[in-house]
């Protein structure tokens, strides 16, 4: 019989597009004996890869949770995306993990979406264990691309093996031990362990392994393994290290699991069998009743209740059984209704995701119009799983949505026609822009005895910015029982809804709209005149007020030779670019700063002809800015 894991691992594998991830994980739960049979990538018979749209492409698009058993300690392993599309996805993972695994290919080592992955990693301090594949491939690189890392990655790598044949079919991942050498690497990191390198004497073992712990625990230090995921090789190694380095908690790392207390956590997927939610403290069992906090896109929040109707523990014993879910935990929920991503119980915790929203916007419409009403419910279905790309009705009976890439528009269609049935057709991307009140405004309307509108409503408004990042807020300066219930709800209702459309044409944002009067004749009142009169009012409101365009941003890194800096610098600038620092090399100069998102395409393009081809380009969705005047989009 054997014992029940007394502590769990949150584990996530991240990684530029094809350095093996998927593969990793079949190798994890192959070698662990979950799987008797290795899958593949090629044939689309992977164990986290289950979607068919995944299969056909040999990409992971959702994070997947498997998990395995080492003595005492449960790992659920999370796989997420690797695509810059689907960085929405691996961000949500992010918050709900105990440690990572950021992995390479020791072929083509440190590549773009790999130094986002850990700059994020880092700014959260996320324990992170690199792992070097394909060792055995031919250009497969060892102390070299350990250099690379050093020098793209982070200042502080460990390495806990070194590779023998590498780049051959016998390459080998040998242990190294912990001395000199070790302590070099974390002298980088640790103050003690520098003192004792500098001045002795030198650390021990014991000292060595402890100040290793600690710093992978604090995330500024990251070990490094190397190995081969489809032989095998190394994958024992990183399993030892995993449970050894990454600090094992029931809740986040360094908040102790409480039963007791109110239960925590946070919903990161929503898959067809029911909602992933992530346990910090307290318990969920089944026929228990929650409310879920939920972060509306106009930015209120809201309650979403329900009573858990089944439940199963990631990990546990009997497939469906009814169980507990306790602190430290994923669990899939069923039997409340219209859970989403992000959704949380409890107070969110100091990791709450903070990726930027979608910066790009499409029109879907059916390419057969008696398709439209399953194309609108299909899209929202989707919406739900993803709430990020916000689907709304378009004008002409499209639907809008918001997206990260290109990618994700065709993973959108093959989805759309290979679960739904559904053919349709997606307007060109357009840059998504934002509306932020320029001042304060306020307009009104009175109801008239003879009122040529025939709307029977008094409705004034006043419109003010917000503080930047809040969203939207509607406040009162009317006693609430001045109206009946009904027409205060038409009046915020309109309100939230009209701020969709500003005087530019985008969305209205951080933004603070009171009323400041109201009034109604009973009985010819209706909740439709508030909605018709407030309306109007808003928008002349919104035009004294007067709003800026504010268009999305990148930031960017560019890596360039000597020679190139000033052709490179002169064409940022001429795309909109802001620098906000230059560091020269012994080769190459780094140029960092930020560039509105509609011209990063444009300077991807220019880059290889101003550097000879070795120019490298590296960006990320990073806030907005004002529009320039006679550039809007």
């Amino acid at each position: 019989m054997h014992s029940s894991p007394s502590t769990t691992l949150n584990i996530g594998i991240l990684a530029h597009v094809d350095a093996g991830k998927t593969s990793l994980t079949e190798r994890l739960l192959f070698d662990t004996g979950v799987i008797d049979r290795l899958g593949s990538v090629d044939a689309g018979d992977t164990r986290t890869d289950t979607g068919e749209i995944e299969r056909q492409r040999g990409i992971t698009i959702r994070s997947a949770v498997a998990s395995f058993t080492v003595g005492d300690v449960q790992v659920n392993l999370i796989d997420t995306p690797g695509h810059s599309d689907f960085i929405a996805e691996v961000e949500r993972a992010l918050e709900v993990l105990d440690g990572a695994v950021l992995l390479l290919s020791s072929v083509e080592g440190v590549q773009a979406q790999t130094r986002v992955l850990m700059r994020t990693l880092r700014r959260m301090r996320l324990p992170t264990l690199l792992f070097l594949n394909k060792i055995d491939r031919a250009g497969a690189r060892d102390d070299a691309l350990l250099a690379e890392i050093r020098r793209r990655l982070t200042p502080c790598p460990v390495p806990l093996t070194e590779v023998h044949d590498v780049g051959t079919p016998g390459a080998r991942a040998v242990p190294l031990p912990l001395d000199g050498r070790t302590a070099e690497a974390l002298a980088e990191a640790d103050d003690e362990v520098l003192a004792r390198v500098v001045d002795g004497p030198p650390p021990g073992a014991d000292e060595l392994r402890a100040a290793l712990a600690a710093r992978t625990a604090d995330g500024s230090a990251h070990p490094v393994l190397q190995g081969s995921a489809l032989s095998g090789e190394g994958v024992g190694a990183l399993v030892e290290a995993l449970t050894r380095l990454v600090p094992r908690g029931p809740g986040v790392p360094g908040v102790p699991g409480d039963a007791s207390a109110p239960p925590r956590g946070t919903v990161f997927a929503v898959r067809p069998e029911g909602a992933y939610l992530r346990l910090y403290e307290g318990e969920v069992a089944p026929r228990r009743r929650l409310a879920f906090l939920r972060r509306e896109p106009d930015g209120r929040t809201s309650r979403v209740p329900g009573r858990v109707t089944a439940l199963d523990v990631v990990g546990g014993p009997g497939d469906g059984a009814a169980r507990t879910l306790r602190a430290g935990g994923i669990g899939v929920l069923r039997g409340v209704p219209g859970l989403r991503v992000g959704d949380r119980l409890g107070e969110p915790g100091d990791r709450a995701a903070r990726f930027a929203p979608p910066t790009l916007e499409t029109v879907v419409t059916p390419k057969d119009p008696e398709q439209g009403a399953r194309l609108r419910a299909a899209l929202l279905s989707l919406a739900a799983q993803d709430p990020l790309i916000h689907a709304r009705p378009a004008p002409g009976g499209g639907t809008s949505l918001l997206l990260y890439g290109e990618v994700q528009k065709q993973v959108l269609a093959a989805t759309l026609a290979d679960a739904h049935g559904i053919e349709a057709a997606f307007a060109p991307s357009r840059t998504v822009c934002l509306e932020r009140p320029s001042g304060t405004g306020e307009a009104y309307e009175e109801i008239q005895r003879h009122d040529h509108t025939g709307l029977w409503a008094t409705v004034g408004l006043r419109v003010g910015p917000g503080v930047r990042g809040t969203g939207r807020a509607f406040a009162y300066e009317t006693e609430l029982g001045a109206l009946p219930r009904a027409f205060h709800q038409a009046i915020e209702d309109t309100v939230h809804a009209a701020l969709d459309e500003g005087p530019h044409g985008w969305p209205v944002t951080d933004c603070r709209v009171t009323l400041v009067r109201s009034g109604y004749a009973s009985p010819v009142s209706t909740a439709g005149d508030f909605r018709g009169v407030t309306r109007r009012v808003l928008a002349r409101a919104l035009a004294r007020a007067g709003t800026r365009v504010h268009e999305p941003c990148h930031a960017f890194e560019a890596e360039i030779p000597l020679d190139a800096l000033a052709p490179v610098t002169s064409r940022l600038t001429a795309l909109g670019a802001e620098l906000t620092d230059t560091a020269g090399g012994e080769t190459h100069w780094i140029l960092t700063g930020s560039l509105p998102s509609r011209r990063v395409r444009d300077a991807e393009l220019a880059l290889p002809g101003l550097t000879r081809g070795e120019g490298v380009w590296l960006s990320h969705p990073s806030g907005d800015r004002p529009v320039r005047a006679g550039e809007e989009p």
